[in-house]
């Protein structure tokens, strides 16, 4: 299965997408994942992407598309996690799965209140160096700072603070809303209703893909 999960800025995407990777042996792809990897690693699509993430900006499209598609193919299937992001970027995953002779199978849309999306990533934290997330309000580490899973430093990212919050949005809109209309016209997106908890959404998310119980 070949599945897109699309939302706003704190939709609950990743959270959801790795819940769902762990229960179906699918290959989580997040591209933010994926860049701040390569960011921690110093390398050069690292240094790039940093730029542009620090100011809430969008990577170039050439460059996150070459990241994704050499996991096109995997025979687990395919989780994509904030990919794509542009039409420019669904245009080319639809050539690349194309090539592949592997459709897209569901676009899932998470829908969430506008006040509901500022307290979240108002309050959103992450490690710095395993990714694991945080709540700074519902889910603090035991530390103040420190990641319970590794020890490192527990961090609100730069693409969190509230300017680029603000930006994001913006270009959320600009963007990357076009590309569920573009999937809404192939009649394959799948509409949930994301403000609840996580295992509610999970529950939700797991019913509309057909993977529940």
């Amino acid at each position: 299965m070949r599945i897109v999960l699309m939302g706003p800025p704190g939709a609950g995407k990743g959270t959801q997408s790795r819940r769902l990777a762990e229960s179906t042996g699918m290959k989580h792809l997040s591209t933010g994942d994926m860049l701040r990897a390569e960011i921690a690693a110093g390398s050069e699509l690292g240094l790039l992407a940093k730029g542009f993430m620090d100011k809430g900006d969008y990577v170039p499209d050439s460059n996150i598309i070459a990241m994704i598609q050499q996991y096109v193919s995997d025979p687990a299937g395919v989780l994509l996690d904030g990919f794509p992001r542009t039409l420019v970027q669904a245009e080319s995953l639809d050539e690349s799965f194309s090539a592949a002779g592997l459709p897209i199978d569901k676009v899932v849309h998470m829908s969430v209140d506008t006040d509901e999306l500022v307290k979240r990533l108002s309050s959103r934290a992450v490690c710095k160096s395993c990714q694991t997330p945080y709540n700074l309000i519902s889910d603090t580490p035991s530390k103040e700072g420190v990641c319970d899973k590794c020890g490192s430093d527990v961090i609100v990212r730069d693409d969190d603070k509230p300017e680029a919050v603000k930006n994001r949005m913006k270009i959320y809109e600009e963007l990357t809303a076009p590309v569920l209309n573009y999937y809404k016209s192939r009649g394959n997106v799948i509409e949930i209703i994301a403000n609840g908890t996580p295992d509610s959404v999970f529950e939700e998310l797991t019913q509309a893909i057909g993977t529940g119980n």
